[in-house]
This record gives structure tokens, C-alpha cells and sequence, in this order.
């Protein structure tokens, strides 16, 4: 009856932590740079490097969103290259793009400060 007690116990401290600090990292494109710096410094090597990981699995991602919706563009045919639908791929590459490039300043932060203190960079390197 007490190692029930005891486990209870232990699986509800869990689902506390997961509610309280989250589950994994999630690379957030809208996470102002400052925010990113100041959590990288408290950060230890294996946090740094599943963050940088999350992030460049992020671009990664939105780089085949990307390439999808060009492939779509190519499709459309160059007469109606300025009709609304060409227009609205255009418009969602030029979305892509700029979370790329969020995506990839804040990868950045966590990848420098891996880099900083000696962790392993090993097929994270941009």
C-alpha cells in the first residue's frame, strides 16, 4: 500500500513540473532576442543543445513549407503569374522566409552560447 502511495505521489510531482516548466523545447520565432540571451546564459550544455536543436529542426521544417509553396508558384502558369492566387503564394513565401530568418537568429543565440562553453556542436553547425 505504501510503494502505491509513494508512486502517486511521484506521478503527480511529474505532471506538476510538466505544467509548470513544459515539456521539451520548442523553438518560438517570436521570442524577443533579449529573452533568448538572458535564458541561454542560465542554460547548461544539453538544454543548450536540444534548444538549438529544436530551432534548427524549426528551419528546417519552414524550409520545406517553403519549397512546397515555390513549387506551387512554378505550377501556375506565367499568364497568371499576377492573378490572385500567384500573388497569395508569393506573399506566403515572403512569410516563410521571415520566419526563417527569426528562426534563425534566435537558433543562432543558442548555438553561440553551445559554442561558448565547449559543448558539442556536432551537426548543428548552420
Amino acid at each position: 500500500m505504501r510503494t502505491v502511495q509513494g508512486i502517486t505521489i511521484c506521478a503527480l510531482l511529474v505532471m506538476c513540473q510538466l505544467l509548470l516548466f513544459g515539456c521539451g523545447s520548442k523553438a518560438d520565432e517570436n521570442k524577443p532576442i533579449a529573452d533568448a540571451k538572458a535564458e541561454a546564459e542560465k542554460m547548461d550544455t544539453s538544454q543548450l543543445r536540444a534548444k538549438a536543436e529544436a530551432y534548427k529542426n524549426a528551419i528546417v521544417a519552414k524550409k520545406g513549407d517553403m519549397e512546397k509553396v515555390a513549387a506551387k508558384l512554378q505550377d501556375i502558369p506565367a499568364t497568371e503569374l499576377l492573378g490572385k492566387e500567384a500573388m497569395n503564394l508569393k506573399a506566403d513565401i515572403e512569410n516563410l522566409k521571415k520566419s526563417v530568418t527569426a528562426l534563425k537568429e534566435r537558433f543562432e543565440v543558442y548555438f553561440q552560447k553551445l559554442k561558448e562553453k565547449g559543448g558539442d556542436i556536432s551537426g548543428l553547425e548552420p
